[in-house]
């Protein structure tokens, strides 16, 4: 005579958990790969500017180092005239991220804060101006660059110019900042504004004293955004500028390239050398930007 013994079956709140603890670990094993994945090309790009162009070759990509140093980043600096192209970069991105967060915020404030007949048009508006590709627009943007010149007498008054490179960085980028912007300032109680009203706030002052400081972590998370998609741009400056100095630093890496072949470790030690100030900047704002993403996303 045989006996069965009855296993008792996990509640179903175990059966959860556990299902719960499979799923994270299949997540945590997706994002594991895909941060290797996307940290690659930057540890390879890093490891191959430290390595001699003879050497690689000689002996092939994967061949085993013989000697590692600095020396390109040395022949870098030097062909690539740092000082005259950061210096380009900054007077195009500084101005360009001021005037987007200046001219997105307002925006975003004055379609969320006061009713009128087309502010939500004028909301999609803006954030459609930001999908369009740039290859798409860039030989009116080109003509119109020219024709402007020709109506003030100086074809070099947009093209050619930093002032024209900063224009259109405002005009594409600024969609996506009015939308983001909008999108925070509709989670700030109405109260607020209409408290400043009661007191006899004007328009600015409601604007200046009481919503941007209530701005600032959004403000500070796109800040570091756009920094960073301005400063990495080489298409605008390139249509649109043909001043050689006169470019911005992603343009100098041209600079590294020879006319029959190419060094591609000292180009390597030249991306790691531009990539730099954006990673700076990255670090030294990371809690800013951070919290401006998170903001919002829990409750109270």
């Amino acid at each position: 005579m045989t006996t069965t013994v009855k296993v008792p079956e996990l509640p179903k709140r175990t059966k959860k958990l556990y299902a719960q603890d499979i799923k994270d670990r299949f997540i945590s094993i997706f994002i594991g790969i895909f941060a290797v994945v996307w940290v690659f090309p930057i540890v390879w790009t890093l490891w191959s500017s430290l390595r001699p162009y003879s050497e690689i070759r000689a002996g092939g990509v994967f061949s085993p180092p013989q000697e590692l140093g600095v020396f390109n980043y040395a022949s870098a600096i030097d062909r690539m005239e740092l000082p005259t192209y950061f210096t380009n970069t900054v007077l195009i991105t500084l101005p360009a991220v001021f005037l987007i967060l200046l001219l997105g915020s307002l925006i975003a404030f004055v379609v969320t804060r006061y009713s009128f007949k087309f502010n939500v048009a004028m909301l999609l508006l803006f954030t459609a101006g930001n999908l369009l590709p740039p290859q798409l627009v860039f030989i009116p943007v080109f003509k119109l660059y020219l024709l402007l010149g020709d109506l003030v007498g100086d074809r070099r008054f947009l093209y050619d110019n930093h002032w024209g490179v900063i224009l259109i960085h405002v005009a594409f980028q600024m969609g996506f900042a009015t939308f983001v912007l909008s999108s925070y300032m509709k989670t700030i109680p109405k109260e607020i504004s209409e408290s400043a009203m009661v007191d006899g706030a004007s328009v600015f002052t409601h604007y200046f004293r009481v919503m941007l400081p209530l701005l600032r972590p959004p403000l500070a998370s796109l800040g570091v955004l756009m920094i960073t998609w301005i400063y990495n741009d080489f298409f605008w400056a390139l249509v649109l500028m043909s001043t050689d100095n006169k470019r911005p630093i992603t343009s100098a890496l041209g600079r590294l390239t020879g006319e029959f072949v190419t060094d591609y470790n000292l180009l390597a030690a030249g991306a790691m050398i531009a990539a730099l100030p954006t990673l700076i900047v990255f670090f030294v704002l990371r809690k800013q930007f951070v919290g401006g993403l998170t903001l919002g996303s829990t409750k109270g």
